[in-house]
């Protein structure tokens, strides 16, 4: 299913991420870290790849279209257990 959001969102997400996240994210879905680097904005496609992310330019950093919200569903769970964790 698709999700649509700001960019500035999806940024605001990925530098919410505890360090490791990127690396915790890349392992479960047996991609390179790059590549979840890349659906959240980079460009590096040298050592990673393209995961459905559309990106138009607009207010707020622009609108993102995510065709597969799989990452960002496992980014959002990993802010979760950091937020309760915090909370004990």
């Amino acid at each position: 299913m698709s999700k649509t959001i700001t960019f500035n969102e999806l940024r605001r997400i990925k530098d919410s991420l505890p360090d490791g996240a990127t690396h915790r994210i890349a392992d479960k879905l047996n991609t390179t870290v790059q590549t979840v680097r890349n659906y959240f904005g980079g460009s590096n496609y040298e050592f990673g790849k393209n995961l459905g992310v559309h990106i138009e330019p607009g207010p707020d950093g622009g609108i993102v279209v995510l065709d597969d919200t799989t990452i960002y569903d496992m980014a959002v769970e990993i802010l979760k257990e950091q937020e309760s964790a915090q909370e004990k």
